[in-house]
């Protein structure tokens, strides 16, 4: 089968959170199972390219007429790359936006970047199936059944949308509809309108044949109100054509086996080198090394509300009266960033932070820690749990989304589970949670056993690939041609 993944970010060329992993993931997956894969980018300030495919594709936006080119970088893993080449759009410090906010021309620039894929599709590849990521992306399906609805090239193409994020919609005021060169009619309640605005994530949620989550929970989640984002009723319209399927991981990558990134590596067979690596996570953070027996509970994250971090500044105090250290990398809203910094200050032996995001680090968090807190209000997957439990860093989460379908509870008695989960969202739960966490490893038989049963659990790839194999044919199958955006 030829998939072609459209999406606005993609590891190794592009990062600003877990998409880019997927897109990085997923389709090198797909290529092992033996099929296909073209994955098609924004080109990014610093990406290199090797080739140029198209020179010129011609791109109506409103009465302007753009002119980006069509360029190939280095294959990854069997996957050959394409990337979107207009600098005045994408040649910029930041892919989204800057200290000021969202980019003003973000409706334009994607909108362009949409069709430009589908142009792509005509000119240079021709798909058996199309999967868009996000809102970004999520005019693909539009433009195929709108505009492009009568060219037999494209208009029968099968499009899976998956939701990432719901929080992020692409929500812009209603002008920019024709500013990025759509009709009227598609302002309209079943197709882009959004209480007066225009939703490029609803349209995409109602145009694509097949939309898929990152997590059967979220996949429950996102139907009701408080986790809907206001488009629970679009998402249970289509409930029959909602599928959550898991994120995998990279293990080679993440994997304290392997990993060149950690002071020693180790395995299930032998954890030794993971005391190595929690004293030089100690040591890259300044604290001493005595704080070595103590639990050492690590942090990387963005700092906003959607990952708890209201929860984190409500049991501060508390927590800190425990016998703990705590280890943070990470930015975001300031005042979550000054809450880990008046911590380091005020505890300078038990409390590091380092602001900002470094890979390296990462790692070496990953390896080193003894608990890994990811106390989120909703998380459609999250990655770091899953990287947590190959390195033997018990996951502390909240039962919500990915976080839930990733970690089992652990329960003493049976020796049975990969880590600690509260429910209810307060902080009084994520105290006791920590503090059953902490009971726990204080009996170090426990505790190994806790390691082991999550270093033994398989989230890479490989089932989750097949299962989107599964739901492409589906969509293949279902695919009856239509035209949108007529008032006939």
């Amino acid at each position: 089968m030829k998939i072609f993944f459209v999406a606005s970010e993609g590891v190794p060329y592009s990062k600003t959170g877990g998409l880019a992993d997927v897109i990085g993931g997923l389709p090198r997956a797909l290529s092992a199972l033996g099929h296909e894969v073209m994955v098609l980018l924004p080109r990014y300030r610093g990406t290199k390219t090797k080739s140029v495919l198209a020179s010129s594709v011609t791109i109506s936006l409103d009465s302007e007429l753009r002119f980006p080119a069509i360029v190939e970088g280095m294959p990854v893993a069997g996957v050959r790359h394409l990337f979107v080449d207009d600098p005045e759009f994408f040649d910029r410090p930041q892919f989204y936006g800057d200290s000021n906010g969202d980019y003003a021309d973000n409706a334009e620039r994607f909108a362009e970047f949409s069709r430009a894929a589908i142009e792509c599709m005509k000119r240079i590849w021709l798909p058996d199936v199309v999967h868009c990521h996000d809102w970004q992306t999520a005019l693909v399906p539009v433009l195929l059944r709108g505009p492009y609805g009568k060219d037999p090239a494209v208009r029968s193409l099968p499009v899976v949308l998956t939701i990432h994020n719901l929080a992020y919609q692409g929500v812009f005021s209603a002008t920019v509809l024709r500013r990025i060169g759509l009709p009227d009619s598609l302002f309209r309640v079943d197709a882009l309108e959004f209480y007066g605005n225009v939703n490029f994530l609803k349209g995409g949620l109602i145009f694509a044949d097949y939309l898929t989550t990152v997590s059967r929970r979220y996949a429950r989640e996102i139907q009701t109100p408080e986790f809907g984002a206001g488009l629970e009723g679009v998402i249970r319209d289509r409930a029959d054509r909602l599928v959550g399927i898991l994120n995998g991981v990279d293990y080679g990558t993440w994997s304290p086996e392997s990993d060149t990134l950690i002071a020693q590596n180790y395995s299930i067979h032998n954890l030794t080198g993971k005391a190595t690596c929690k004293k030089d996570l100690l040591a890259s953070f300044g604290l001493p090394p005595g704080s070595v027996s103590r639990p050492l509970i690590g942090i990387v994250s963005r700092f906003v509300d959607q990952k708890g971090f209201d929860l984190v500044a409500e049991i501060a105090d508390p927590l800190m009266k425990e016998d703990l250290t705590i280890i943070v990398l990470g930015s975001g809203a300031p005042e979550y960033e000054q809450l880990f910094i008046k911590l380091a200050q005020k505890y300078p032996a038990r409390v590091g932070v380092k602001i900002g995001y470094d890979n390296h680090l990462a790692h070496k968090i990953e390896a080193g820690a003894d608990m890994f807190l990811m106390p989120s209000r909703f998380e459609p997957c999250g990655l770091n749990q899953i990287y947590s439990l190959r390195y033997g860093t018990v996951p502390i989460v909240r039962a919500t989304g990915g976080l839930d379908d990733t970690v089992q509870r652990f329960v003493a008695r049976t020796q049975q589970g990969t880590g600690f989960k509260f429910e209810s969202y307060q902080g009084a739960s994520l105290l006791e949670c920590i503090r059953m966490a902490l009971k726990v490893f204080r009996d170090e038989s426990a505790w190994r056993m806790l390691q082991l049963n999550g270093m033994n659990k398989d989230f890479s790839w490989k089932t989750s690939a097949a299962s989107y194999v599964t739901l492409y044919e589906a969509a293949k199958r279902s695919r009856i041609p239509r035209v949108v955006g007529s008032s006939k």
